[in-house]
């Protein structure tokens, strides 16, 4: 592999050539040279004028379906979606069949993906099964490689269940990851509790439901003194509980879907299937509170809520219609969109490459000289169009059919492979 990439800025805040607009050398899977007008003939050159370069994204708590969902999505077209959303890591949720509840299961993972352009690090289940009832083997899983616990798309109910889970995992500095929902408190909710729900004559998932659970998880991390990470919260409240929280030192991230923060409840307005999301789209307030929450610092990440779903479960009339949308392919477009003016590149990077990794313990690519090319290549002034037909992903449950999109991955690079976006979508 021999590549001359000229014009290209970095954006890595650990690189000495952190904000330089410069040439890059790749040979080998290695970042051979750095600098202006590298006189090299390597037989392959490109030119990024405007384009930014970081390092390589990772997702958190993507589904991939595999084992037991390829029909839905598979390792090889998660990766090929991820690639085309400029991840280079991604740690999917264990809701596989069989779930990945053990370390035969977080083996499988990793052997399908060690060397491959998009590495695959595998969260574990917390609970047997994934089932809510007893804790899993996570030191088993630990030790296999598994880079957190969670049980996914299922909230971990059990408030006992939760606290040892939380206890067990300090003694090798494990993170427990959870989606808050009480789902007694959801009433079989379709759409968020408000003004959109009640004219469409849905019954709603009130704030309380997420926040009920946001509270709790807090509490029980500060009596087990241990780690956890909040995913994808969607209210007001909950922003402000986390900020409260974070303020007295406790050791807690949280986490956004990017459709929460470019879209509220009148989304699903026209019942739009593919806008059936969890968490639900909320009201203007909300999105603004969560909005603040990425600007301040209170927000860690912004997850692509990845849930690929086939026609089947998702092209049915709205209450029957499964929760879930794509997202690996459109989150950094949705985020660019969403924040533009308001947040800067670093700021971005920092949230899609340092930040996820960071939380989850691993080792962060860094954009120097010698150093293995883990690489993202992005442009935040190119729009484009939203086309399903050309996704990667196996389904095509998008909500985002059609619509423009400012900000568009270019390429990435990682284990001596790479991808390069073909810009036919672009206007």
């Amino acid at each position: 592999m021999k590549l001359l990439i000229r014009r290209v800025t970095v954006i890595d805040p650990a690189s000495p050539h952190h904000g330089e607009t410069l040439d890059m050398y790749i040979e080998s899977g290695r970042i051979s040279r750095l600098g202006l007008g590298l006189g090299i003939d390597c037989g392959r050159e490109m030119v990024l004028e405007g384009a930014y370069v970081s390092p390589g994204w990772m997702d958190l708590g993507a589904q991939v379906g595999d084992p037991g969902f390829e029909h839905r999505e598979d390792l090889e077209t998660a990766s090929a979606a991820a690639a085309a959303g400029g991840y280079t890591a991604v740690a999917p949720f264990p809701n596989t069949a069989p779930p990945v509840a053990g370390k035969a299961e977080v083996a499988y993972l990793l052997s399908r993906s060690n060397n491959g352009l998009v590495q695959f690090h595998p969260i574990g289940t917390v609970s047997e099964e994934g089932l809510g009832k007893q804790i899993a083997e996570l030191m088993d899983m630990a030790r296999a490689g598994a880079v957190g616990f969670s049980d996914g798309r299922y909230p971990v109910r059990h408030s006992g269940l939760m606290l040892r889970a939380l206890q067990y995992v300090r003694s090798f500095n494990g993170l427990i990851i959870n989606g808050p929902l009480d789902e007694e408190l959801a009433f079989d909710g379709q759409v968020h509790e408000g003004l959109v729900g009640i004219e469409m004559g849905l019954r709603g998932i009130p704030a309380l439901a997420e926040e009920m659970m946001v509270q709790r998880d807090i509490s029980l991390n500060a009596y087990a003194g241990s780690r956890i990470h909040i995913y994808g919260i969607s209210t007001a409240g909950s922003v402000a509980l986390i900020r409260t929280a974070k303020a007295q030192g406790m050791d807690l991230t949280c986490s956004v879907p990017a459709l929460n923060l470019a879209y509220d409840e009148n989304a699903v307005r026209d019942y739009e299937v593919n806008f059936k999301v969890l968490p639900p789209l909320r009201g203007a307030e909300d999105r603004e509170a969560l909005l603040g929450g990425v600007l301040d610092g209170t927000i860690d990440l912004i997850v692509s809520n990845h849930v690929p779903l086939e026609a089947e479960q998702k092209l049915l009339e709205f209450p029957y219609a499964e929760f879930g949308a794509l997202g690996l392919e459109t989150a950094y477009g949705v985020i660019n969109t969403a924040l533009s003016g308001r947040l800067d590149v670093e700021r971005i990077v920092r949230i899609l490459a340092v930040q996820p990794r960071k939380i989850l313990g691993l080792p962060i690519p860094c954009i120097q000289e010698g150093a293995q090319a883990n690489l993202t290549f992005f442009n935040p002034r190119l729009s484009w169009k939203v086309r399903a037909e050309r996704f990667f992903s196996k389904s095509r449950n998008t909500p985002l059919e059609g619509q423009v999109l400012k900000g568009k991955v270019l390429g990435v690079i990682n284990n001596r492979q790479e991808w390069w976006w073909g810009g036919s979508e672009a206007i």
